[in-house]
């Protein structure tokens, strides 16, 4: 098992008859399947991938958290075999065919079959008409981040200074006096940003950082180190999509120097634009309707994109990245909300993530500055310096002639890459991993600043201008090209 069990003392209590012998949160689930039998996945609160064998019949169970926030793999050999693994490179020749383990499922050896055991109202589509509530919004997620506290490690934030990392940091500050980690490591919070000298992020994070009165620790790095580290990342982070390897590698760099400092967890951000439709692509959409769809679609492929970031570029370092935003009781409440309250509508003052915002401006005790509380959304992979994916673009274009691109077609022909930076990501990625089963768990399809293809239709403009970047949405972004 890999994962975080943050219900499990309450699941021990809730077994009264079991002798637990280790300490493990992760005890819980070998008890509960006792209890239980396969239909007790649901009861926990956390993420993790799991296998379970019983050793009585041989039959084994495998099971992903609701949101795939750790990395799974299953696949099948030509004698019948089943093969599970965290990683890509776990699968090799003897698998013949290899995908991803879809989150929120669990696979029975008895039956063959994966079965839906998160199974939630969103996950429907269907739109949802419950009034917004800042301070319900505001409490759910204040419990989904004392729940990550639960730690008996040095650990930290990781804070870029935009709203969703800044409010991970100003609760987690407020609330760490009276924890266990508190009394382990100190009531003092480390904060840590990377970024290239002079990035928007490094100014907007030491802001932050002063005014929750954080220990702070602040990483450089330069585009040369960046693309030095291209293949190291990709080897990891097992993707050739673009957006995903140009926000990897930042982090990459920066889990390898909190590790270094003996730090073993950090809180991330991670979710929240999907959850409240936080890209700046989402000021296009042109209902209520097609905003609440677009944002489930989010969620559902987080496990392709930001999940699979943020746990691969830490694990890597043997660092572990919790992620409050995507707890399952705060998705819930999230997600109940009539979506005309995440409607971007300038004329009315209310931004991208306007209800998150409000729900933490709080004038007597206010959680974060008020400017940054309402900064417009950077990417991370623009807020740690707009010249950062500049530098990578040229990287690429010496690496591929324009003669590779006119013949990518025949050399890729699944999710043929359109740019040369795709190309050169793409080259790489196939040198690891050559199986034809890896490079279709890769999504791929049109995309404007982060958005799934059907939201390109939106705007008419953006078909032209298809890059990930959020600097691609035209007329939105402050800083747009």
């Amino acid at each position: 098992v890999n994962g975080e069990i943050y219900n499990h003392e309450e699941l021990r209590r809730s077994l009264p008859n079991h002798t637990f012998r280790t300490g493990s949160d992760c005890d819980v689930i070998a008890h509960l399947y006792e209890e239980y039998g396969e239909g007790f996945v649901d009861m926990l609160d956390g993420m993790f991938s799991f296998v379970l064998l019983n050793t009585h019949d041989n039959s084994f169970i495998v099971a992903r958290d609701a949101m795939g926030i750790t990395s799974l793999y299953i696949g099948w050999g030509l004698d019948g075999s089943v093969w599970i693994s965290s990683e890509l490179k776990g699968l090799h020749d003897e698998c013949e065919h290899f995908q991803v383990f879809p989150p929120g499922v669990v696979y029975s050896s008895k039956t063959r079959e994966f079965r839906r055991w998160y199974n939630p109202t969103w996950f429907s589509e269907a739109v949802p008409s419950a009034p917004y509530d800042p301070l319900h919004l505001r409490h759910a997620f204040e419990n989904a981040v004392i729940k990550r506290l639960m730690t008996d490690v040095p650990f930290g934030v990781l804070l870029s200074g935009g709203l969703d990392s800044s409010l991970v940091a100003s609760v987690t500050a407020r609330h760490l006096e009276g924890t266990k980690a508190a009394e382990q490591w100190g009531k003092q919070l480390h904060t840590f940003c990377v970024g290239l000298e002079g990035s928007p992020d490094l100014k907007a994070a030491k802001e932050v950082a002063d005014y929750l009165g954080t220990l702070h620790h602040e990483f450089h790095f330069t585009v040369q180190d960046g693309i030095d580290a291209i293949e190291d990342v990709i080897y990891h982070i097992e993707t050739y999509d673009v957006t995903t390897i140009r926000a990897s590698t930042p982090m990459f760099l920066m889990s390898r120097k909190i590790k270094s400092l003996g730090v073993k967890m950090v809180l991330s951000g991670e979710g929240s634009d999907e959850v409240f439709g936080g890209y700046l692509y989402f000021h296009k959409a042109p209902n209520k309707e097609e905003f609440h769809r677009e944002t489930c679609r989010k969620i559902k492929a987080l496990h392709r994109y930001d999940c699979l970031r943020a746990n691969k570029s830490t694990s890597a370092w043997g660092l572990e990245a919790r992620v409050p935003f995507l707890d399952k009781e705060f998705v819930n409440v999230a997600m109940s909300i009539d979506p005309e309250w995440k409607m971007i509508k300038p004329s009315q003052g209310r931004i991208e993530k306007w209800i998150l915002r409000r729900a933490f401006d709080d004038e007597e005790r206010p959680y974060l500055p008020k400017h940054i509380l309402y900064r417009q959304k950077e990417q991370f992979s623009d807020g740690v310096g707009y010249s950062w994916i500049d530098g990578l673009k040229a990287h690429a274009a010496q690496h591929v002639t324009d003669k590779m691109m006119l013949n990518a077609s025949n050399i890729f022909p699944h999710n043929t890459p359109t740019t040369k930076e795709a190309y050169y990501y793409r080259m790489i990625f196939e040198r690891f991993f050559p199986q034809n089963s890896a490079r279709q768990t890769v999504p791929g399809g049109a995309s404007v600043a982060c958005s799934t293809e059907t939201a390109v239709a939106w705007d008419e403009s953006w078909s032209k201008n298809l890059d990930p970047s959020g600097r691609a949405a035209i007329g939105v972004h402050k800083s747009d090209y």
